[in-house]
């Protein structure tokens, strides 16, 4: 004896899954902004902690911390940036950092910022490294995940709730 299934309302699943997709990737790029800025923040708050001392050549293969100068240079760069969203199947990536920061006036010389902040940051021959970049994505990154996550689930949430479900 055969047996027969009767189903209704998938039209409007399948009209609901549809509207999901299609508005899929603005809402990751949504949270994903959302939690750049958050990275982008930690960094600002991380600029603030780079120990300094008043410049001195370093010479003899000694190593000297960053100016106050030079800090000021990382920590007045104003607003740290948030890169063009890249987006290549499916997937929305981006990068926070000083890269389009331009230049500063420091000691007289005009200096491009992304290369102060990588010389703190990384540390130079002559300079000693100050890892603040790596500090700000250890302790910001579980919370810009955090809200890159609740912010889909809840877009996901709402859209669903406008298509009926």
């Amino acid at each position: 004896m055969p047996y027969t299934v009767k189903t209704e309302g998938m039209e409007e699943l399948d009209r609901m899954l549809r509207a999901l997709g299609e508005k899929a990737e603005g809402i990751a790029s949504g949270a994903l902004y959302e939690g750049a800025g958050i990275m982008a923040d930690e960094m600002e708050k991380d600029a603030e902690s780079i120990r300094t001392a008043p410049f001195q050549y370093a010479a003899n293969g000694k190593t000297r911390l960053p100016s106050p100068e030079e800090k000021a240079v990382v920590t007045g760069a104003g607003k740290i940036g948030i890169a063009k969203f890249r987006k290549e199947d499916g997937d929305v990536n981006t990068s926070v950092g000083y890269g389009t920061s331009g230049y500063a006036e420091m000691a007289g010389k005009t200096v491009p910022i992304p290369l102060i902040a990588a010389s703190i940051n990384s540390g130079t021959s002559f300079m000693q490294r100050q890892p603040f970049v790596r500090k700000a994505s250890n302790r910001g990154g579980k919370r810009a995940m955090e809200t890159i996550t609740e912010t889909i689930e809840k877009k996901f949430e709402e859209l669903i709730k406008e298509n009926g479900g």
